[in-house]
Parts: structure tokens; C-alpha cells; sequence
């Protein structure tokens, strides 16, 4: 999902979520050609802590397994943990616990100008910016809270793909167009080696709260390659293959003890389907990317609103519910797990979704889906909790859950169901 306050737009130029993070700029950096070879700053830490493979989530037989364990989850998001204060990642992930949310997805990449940018210019890491997501990764390892971390973004929110080709091309963004300058991304060599040295970086950053390199910390479930990536002007998803064939095994390389997932929403790519999403509209080949060895577990996001799939001529629960059949069906051929990593749906009576109760149902008409269909996890757009003068964090898409701790509050029906859904998934 892309950050936009607005949620409208014309299908199938998809715009949805844009938000930018307060925060003050800093500094402390180093060059793009040497940072695949060099380790992040050795910050002194307390104690040095050797990887011990069984606290890894791994991948056995098709699912998830934790400490010999299998693994399922009812998870969230919050994409914003990556640039806050340490009271405001407090809230969210002590939130989290509180509703027995053992997995939590989040970005780990800020590029350009903004306030706070993890990457100032291509190839300079502001250490100092990383502060956040270090500590956010040590609260969620206090919590015993595991982290998925998506390296860039498909949409211009926090830099992502545009940046790069702003960096190296000069190119004006055509993301929401047709994408001709946009996919340049995955096919230009100084772009995809300025993307392995990002990641190179952030999988060996020595976190100054744990001691740990990124790549030791079990905390850290998965890297995920990009947030939704597509590829709208090379329509037969060649060109996208062929960059996370690629980009997978370096990552995978970087991080050997975690997860690799691509982070895209599951788009079919056929071009026989004049259904958007199982279309070759965005240049995606699902199915292809989970048989990717280097690939361990499959990924799909569900916004049948944002995609056209309303009434009159469509109920979106129900639709969405026959996407998570098929890409549960898909995944077991595969012999991979698959998440459903983002969903949401607005509350607009004109789409079928008329108030909270009709929201309720949908949730639970396709968190129900995954429970008994064996998906192995699903994560809610949006958890979002207090922010730093006390008040929630604002509703800028219309999919914010809060958990106020208070069962008689209506409007926290949403977030009682999720965690009633999530400790059924804990106990399979």
C-alpha cells in the first residue's frame, strides 16, 4: 500500500496512503562505493550475541516454523516505526503485545531530502537517522515480537524507486503514468548496485541497543525486496522477474539466517484476464515469483475497494475472500507459505462497506479464510497507536486500527476481533 492521505483515484492508477513523518535531519555518513565492502559503524555495544538458528523463523514443508514449531500469525503493519520517537514505537508495539500480535511489517528505508532520511543521497547512511528503527527492533525483541523489513518502495513515500531514478537518471516521477521512467529502477546497473549496497548496509548495521547485526537479530523475521513492487510499462513481468531473481539471491546471501519475500500484492499477470488484479496491467507474475528458489514464502495484499471491486456489480468481501482461496491454492502447489500481508477495507456505504459492523464482517470473513484454508498469516493495514502529545496517530486512509484496552468502546470491536483472530492462529 502506498502512503496517501487521499484515497481516491481513477483504476488503475492506484493511490493510496502518502504520509510524512515528522522528525529533524542529521548526519554521519558514507559512500556508495564502499559501503558493500565496509560494516555498518561499530557502535560499542554491551554485549556481542552469536545468532542462534533456532530463535529464526523458518521455512519446513511449506510453513512457518519457530522453534521447531509451526508458526502461524495474525499480525499488522506500521510502516512509520522507522522515524519516531522512542515513545511513539513504545505505544505501537506495546499495543501489539497487548493484542497478542506476534508479527509486525514496517519499513526499513527513507531516501532523499526528507526529515530523517536513512538515505540522504545515494549511498550515504545517516547512521544516527537509524536510531529509530535500531531501537525498534530492540523493543520488539523485548517483547518477543517478530519484525518484517521492507528495503524500498514501489511508491515515492519515504524516496523508494523514484528516488533512484532521480539519483541516477534525472528523471521526473511517472509512477502513477505510465511508469516508463519509474521501471528503469530494475534494470539499470548503477541503480541495482546502489540497491544491493542499501541492503548490504542494513542487513550487517551493528544495532547499538542489541549488539547485533541486523542479519544476527532472530527478531528480524524477514527482509522483504520492495513494498509493492510493479512494473507498468513492461507488461509481460519479465523485466520484474528478472530483478527479483536477482535481488533475492543477494539479499538472501546478505541475511542467510532470514526470510526472503518479495513484498509485492500478488497481482497474477495474465494477460487473458481483464479482471485488474489477475491482469498483466502491473507487470507482476505472482506465481511465478513464489517458485523462485530464493523466495520463502509468498506475499499478497487485499484492497478490492482501491481495485474496482465493488457493487453494483461486485460484493468485495465476497471477491476478496475467492483472491485469498486462489492465493492460498496457488501457494500450496508451490509448497510455499503464503501471507495475506496487507488488507483493509474502508468504511463507504457506495462499495458495500456501510459502518464498522460491515467492516467487522469483512475482516472476519477473510481472516476466517486464512485460518481454515491454512494460510500461514495475515497482517492488518493499519495498527496505530499514540503519538508523542498523547493522541492517536490521524486515520489518514480510513484503515487505522487503535487498541484502547477498552472492550466496551464500539469503535474498538475492529481490533478485539484481530486479536481474538490472532490468538486462534497462535493455538494451531
Amino acid at each position: 500500500m502506498d502512503a496517501k492521505p487521499s484515497h481516491a483515484r481513477a483504476l488503475p492508477s492506484i493511490s493510496r496512503r502518502s504520509l510524512l513523518a515528522s522528525g529533524v535531519a542529521v548526519a554521519g555518513l558514507s559512500a556508495l562505493d564502499a559501503a558493500p565492502a565496509a560494516a555498518a559503524p561499530r557502535i560499542a555495544p554491551q554485549h556481542v550475541f552469536a545468532p542462534s538458528v533456532g530463535d529464526f523463523v523458518t521455512v519446513r514443508r511449506g510453513s512457518f516454523q519457530l522453534h521447531g514449531k509451526p508458526f502461524r500469525f495474525g499480525g499488522t503493519n506500521c510502516y512509520y516505526l522507522h522515524q519516531q520517537s522512542h515513545y511513539v514505537i513504545d505505544a505501537i508495539l506495546n499495543d501489539a503485545a497487548a493484542m497478542g500480535l506476534p508479527v509486525v511489517r514496517a519499513w526499513a528505508f527513507a531516501d532523499g531530502t526528507g526529515a530523517q532520511a536513512l538515505q540522504p543521497e545515494a549511498g550515504v547512511y545517516d547512521s544516527a537517522a537509524f536510531d529509530s528503527l535500531d531501537y525498534a527492533v530492540h523493543k520488539a525483541g523485548q517483547l518477543g515480537i517478530k519484525l518484517v523489513l521492507a528495503l524500498t518502495n514501489n511508491w515515492p513515500d519515504y524516496g523508494g524507486m523514484q528516488q533512484y531514478v532521480s539519483w541516477f537518471l534525472g528523471l521526473p516521477d511517472d509512477t502513477y503514468g505510465d511508469g516508463t521512467n519509474h521501471d528503469l529502477f530494475y534494470s539499470t546497473p548503477a541503480i541495482i548496485k546502489a540497491y544491493k549496497a542499501y541492503a548490504h548496509y542494513v542487513t550487517h548495521r551493528l544495532n547499538k541497543y542489541t549488539g547485533r547485526q541486523y542479519n544476527e537479530d532472530p527478531t528480524i523475521m524477514a527482509f522483504e525486496l520492495a513494498n509493492e513492487p510493479r512494473s507498468r510499462s513492461e507488461k509481460t513481468g519479465v523485466r520484474l522477474l528478472s530483478w527479483i531473481k536477482d535481488v533475492s539471491a543477494y539479499v538472501k546471501s546478505q541475511a542467510p539466517h532470514q526470510l526472503v519475500a518479495v513484498g509485492d500484492e500478488g497481482f497474477y499477470g495474465d494477460p487473458g484476464n481483464s479482471d485488474y488484479p489477475y491482469s498483466n496491467y502491473e507487470g507482476d507474475r505472482w506465481k511465478d515469483f513464489i517458485a523462485l528458489p530464493t523466495i520463502d514464502y509468498g506475499t499478497f495484499h487485499l484492497y478490492p475497494q482501491s481495485w474496482g471491486e465493488t457493487l453494483p456489480k461486485i460484493d468485495p468481501v465476497a471477491w476478496g475472500t475467492q483472491w485469498i482461496t486462489d492465493h492460498l491454492a496457488n501457494a500450496k502447489r508451490a509448497g510455499k507459505p503464503a501471507v495475506l500481508e496487507e488488507y483493509g477495507l474502508a468504511i463507504n456505504a457506495s462499495t458495500g462497506v456501510a459502518d464498522t459492523a460491515g467492516r467487522d464482517a469483512g475482516y472476519s470473513a477473510w481472516t476466517g479464510a486464512i485460518q481454515s484454508q491454512g494460510g500461514a498469516g495475515d497482517q492488518f493495514w493499519l495498527l496505530t497507536s499514540r503519538v508523542d502529545d498523547g493522541s492517536f496517530y490521524p486515520d489518514y486512509d480510513g484503515y487505522r486500527i487503535v487498541w484502547d484496552n477498552d472492550a466496551s468502546n464500539p469503535s474498538n470491536s475492529t481490533a478485539r476481533l484481530l486479536a481474538v483472530h490472532a490468538a486462534a492462529m497462535a493455538e494451531q
